[in-house]
This record gives structure tokens, sequence and C-alpha cells, in this order.
């Protein structure tokens, strides 16, 4: 039996074909375990075994996917401890990010589609009253969802616990069944889910996972006939290739892409809480997050002071080992990404903004460390300002008035979430409703997790979250009848 982690391919755990690779800590450098990079027709496979499950599978009684979901959601309450402590190793989280934000989103949302509400299946019945033939033509109509098929699956590097599990659950609870394609850098996690699901009963090919570093495992997960429905998280770039795909092939799509959330802060905002909120892009995985506020916009009568409170903030934040109670800031995932985020802070520089505090690395030993950064004295134009750096890095942009402010918000290739600051509510929401995102945070960073989720322009196309994940894992069929 090899050491390496195996696929799960059709209900079985396979060797790759293509042998294995290591993983790696980011705190450390060192290597968490080997993980299958699997060829092809492996990944092939997966899709023809999810399609042989379909049919089976979406003619099972809802109640009794449901009760799956609930088994999974509570083994992997149950193995907390060990599932948390490896997605710290694989993604550099802290602990209790790695706990909380982890494996514990995780968990509940396997055990919300585990309880959803008939409601939330159906559809209003649509009659028409008089049809072209008058009284004589009047036809009885329903429409309701039906489970678009074989889902491909794949997910981001930042969270290879709660991202996956917000696919696969309401997919699996809809009918479908899924192949998923982790991210190469953390996808031993995302192994120990289907054995969650395994054990909690799904029947063999419902669920499939297949991972590699190759460009060709995830284009090949894609591209397969036996795929109907492509959701994908990670970065425009690639999302734009995968919606060339699904084009082509006319296979529906979710895409959850980038992001460079405007945080408007106008000049009677409560900074506390201001600071607070933008603070969370230093420290909530690193700022490698697509719903960070990364992009400040500062009325001018407030702007000092937020930049240097912000500061303050940053200065603050212990720097270190994820596995340390009192570490806010971890690693980034890689030296790779690193060099990435570096680069645009010296970007920054080179443009003419000015680094407050940050801009060079920890005097840390191991690790792929960035220390947490605020740039000054930004204009939007810069690339800093307008690309997503995917890293602890903040970009402070200065405006004068109410429009001034929307306008800079708005003038961005994403629109995924933005965020505005003020004591006047009434303004606050007079803005948000005029910002071009598909979210707005009014005085906050929290989420709803039964709001509708997603971007506008480059940031995205559709909405998951609640109830909104089961229309996107679903199409709707209209039934006629004589009235």
């Amino acid at each position: 039996m090899s050491e390496g982690q195996r696929l799960f391919v059709g209900g079985e755990w396979v060797e790759p074909d293509a042998g294995y690779y290591p993983v790696t800590d980011p705190a450390t450098e060192e290597t968490v375990g080997q993980a299958p990079e699997a060829s092809e027709e492996q990944v092939h496979a997966a899709c023809a075994a999810a399609r042989e499950a379909f049919g089976s599978w979406s003619r099972t009684k809802p109640e009794e996917r449901a009760a799956i979901l609930a088994r999974a959601a509570e083994i992997i309450r149950g193995r907390l401890v060990p599932y948390a402590e490896l997605a710290r190793a694989e993604t550099g989280a802290t602990t209790g990010t790695a706990r909380a934000m982890q494996v514990g989103v995780a968990a509940a949302r396997f055990r919300r589609y585990a309880t959803v509400e008939p409601a939330e299946w159906a559809i209003a019945p649509q009659i028409n009253e008089a049809g072209p033939m008058g009284k004589a033509g009047v036809m009885g109509a329903l429409a309701l969802r039906q489970p678009v098929g074989v889902v491909t699956c794949i997910t981001s590097y930042n969270n290879p616990w709660a991202n996956p599990a917000g696919k696969v659950a309401p997919a699996l609870a809809m009918g479908n069944t899924v192949v998923v394609k982790p991210a190469p850098q953390d996808p031993l996690s995302v192994y120990r889910m289907a054995e969650a699901l395994e054990a909690a009963g799904v029947p063999p090919g419902v669920v499939n996972v297949v991972s590699g570093r190759s460009v060709a495992v995830g284009e090949a997960a894609v591209e397969s006939d036996d795929v109907d429905m492509v959701s994908f998280t990670g970065s425009t770039a690639v999302g734009r290739r995968i919606a060339e795909v699904c084009g082509r092939d006319m296979k529906r799509q979710l895409m959850e892409l980038g992001g460079k959330g405007a945080a408007v802060v106008f000049d009677d905002a409560d900074l506390a809480s201001a600071v607070a909120g933008i603070g969370t892009t230093f420290s909530f995985y690193s700022g490698q997050i697509c719903t960070a506020p990364t992009r400040v916009l500062a009325q001018r009568g407030v702007y000092d002071r937020l930049v240097e409170q912000l500061a303050a903030y940053a200065g603050r934040l212990k720097v270190g080992d994820p596995r340390e109670p009192d570490t806010v800031v971890g690693p980034v995932i890689s030296a790779e990404h690193r060099a990435r985020v570096e680069s645009y802070v010296d970007l920054g520089r080179k443009e003419g903004a000015t680094v407050v505090v940050g801009g060079e690395r920890p005097p840390l030993e191991r690790g792929f460390y960035v220390t947490p950064t605020l740039l000054a004295d930004c204009a939007n134009d810069m690339r800093v300002a307008r690309e997503e750096i995917f890293g602890p890095v903040v970009a402070v942009i200065p405006f004068d008035d109410e429009d001034e402010g929307v306008a800079l918000a708005n003038d961005s290739d994403y629109g995924l979430i933005d965020y505005v600051w003020s004591g006047d509510v009434a303004r606050a929401f007079r803005v948000a409703r005029r910002l071009r995102a598909g979210g707005v945070g009014v005085n906050t960073v929290g989420r709803n997790m039964e709001a509708p989720f997603g971007g506008f322009k480059k940031s995205g196309v559709g909405r998951d979250v609640g109830s909104y994940a089961l229309h996107a894992y679903s199409e709707v069929q209209a039934i006629v009848w004589p009235g």
C-alpha cells in the first residue's frame, strides 16, 4: 500500500497514475503529506462514475439524501480537531480559524442542506388564465426544480473545507453528483471530506475527488462530456478560460471569482469599527480572501486619522506560527505567492504610494510570511488599487464627497463585496444601493450566510449560499396540462 493519499473515484480509493507530489506547510516549509496526481484518464473515469450514479441518486428521496448530509456533518464535527490540524498545516491558517471558519463552517453547511425546507425547493405555480384560444386554452402549469446532473466543483486554496462544502452539500441535496477538483496546494483536507461522506453512506460515484498540479487535471474535469455544470472559485483569469469551455458546450456555470473590495469610509464613520473591519484584510487568511476590503476610500476629513489608526492596528498584530494561540497573522500559501505579494508592494512604491507600515518580511527563520502592509497616498488608477493582490496589503485612497466616493468605488473591474462606514445610516444604505457589487456590508464586514453571494462584473456569474445555492445547482422545469 502506498504511503500517499489515494484518489476517490466511483466509491473506490485508487492509486494515481501520475504518482504523488508533496503538500507543503507554509508555516514550517515541511511536507504535510503526499497528494495524488491524477491522469486525464482517471479524471474522465471520475466523471463517468458520477454520470452513472446520477440516475439513482437523483431519484433518491430528498429525505434520504438529507440524512446522509446530516451524518456527514456529525462525522466532521466529531473529527474537528484532527481535521482542523490538517487544514492548519495545509493552509497556514491559525488554529482558531481552521477550527471555526474552515472545518466548523463545513460541518454547518452540511447540516444546513440536510434541513432544507420544502418551500426552498418549489417555485410558485404559474397559471395562464386566458391563453391564445381564450378560456378553452387555459392550461394548468407547474414550475419545479430538477438537478442539473454532474457538477465539477473546482475549489480554492484559501479554505479547503468551507468552500468545497458550500458546493458539494447543496449540489448533493438537489440530487446532483459531483467531481471535486481541489486546489493543488491543499487537497488533503478535501479527501478527508470525501471520507466523511463515504462513512455517512453516500453511494459509490455520487462523490468523486481527483487532484493534481497539472493544468490538464482541471481541464479534463471541465471538458468531460459527462459534466453538465462547473462550479468554480478562484481567479478571474482562470474563470474566463473555464467559462469559454462551458460556453462552447452550453454547460451551466457558477463562478465566484476575484475581488477588490472597496471600503467607503465617510467623515462621520465610527473609526474603531472601520479599522477593525478593514483590519481583517491583514489577519483573516492573511488577506488571501476575495471578500477582503483591500481598497479603502477615505473621505478627506477622516483620511489622516484612518491611516494613522490602521497603521497602529497593523503594527499590533502578531505575525508568526499559526499554532500559537496569540498568533493573528499566519503565512501566505507558498513562496511563489509571497514573492507575488512583495512585488505588488514594490510596485506600489514605484507608483508613488507611501508604505506606512509593513512592506518587509518578518524576522522568522521559516515560513512564507508577509508583514501586514498599509499603502497610503494611493490613486485609483494605480495597479495596487486595481488588481487583486490576495495578501495582507491595504491601499488607501482619499475622496471629497459622496458622488466621488461612489464613482471611485465603482471604477473597478471587480464587484464582489464592497463596504460602507457612516454614522448616517440612511446615507450608508443610499450609497450601498449605488455600488456595483454583489454584496455590500454597512458598518460591518460580517456576512449573513443565507444572503445571496456572488459578484458583478469580473467577480463572477451566479449566486449561491442559503436557498440560492439550491437554485444554482438546479434547472427549472415546466409541466403543463389541460385546465
